[in-house]
């Protein structure tokens, strides 16, 4: 089966030898992002809240580059470096979805890329 890889600028480019996203079929594996300013290339740092923005934004543009939305992610991991967070993190990232939640799991990382705060990672699918 065929693989195309996603890319797009308005969300931080990997900081890695992997890609933003690959479609394989009508499955979209976007790969873990932390809370990088797209614009600056500056990790955010000032409170959860605001980093779990910032990575859901930057899923936001993946998805958008490949013709999706939030509506179709199907699957996210949720890695948080301190689990007493969970109940901001959730919250913000309730505020993305208005039905249909995908199936997901959090848990409690000793260290991410940067040294971030969260890393969320999503597979979503190109047919509901």
């Amino acid at each position: 089966m065929p693989k195309k890889n996603i890319f797009t600028t308005s969300a931080p480019s990997p900081i890695g030898p992997y890609s933003q996203a690959v479609l394989v079929g009508d499955l979209l594996f976007v790969s873990g992002q932390i809370p990088i300013d797209p614009a600056t290339g500056d990790l955010i740092t000032d409170n959860i809240e605001q980093e779990t923005r910032q990575v859901m934004l930057n899923i936001g543009a993946i998805l958008k580059e490949a013709g999706l939305n939030y509506h179709n992610i199907v699957k996210s991991s949720i890695f948080l470096k301190d689990m007493n967070d969970f109940a901001k993190v959730n919250e913000v990232y309730g505020h993305f979805f208005t039905s249909h939640y995908p199936a997901r799991e959090t848990v409690q990382v000793s260290r991410l890329p940067k040294d971030s705060n969260v890393e969320i990672s999503v597979i979503a699918a190109v047919r509901d």
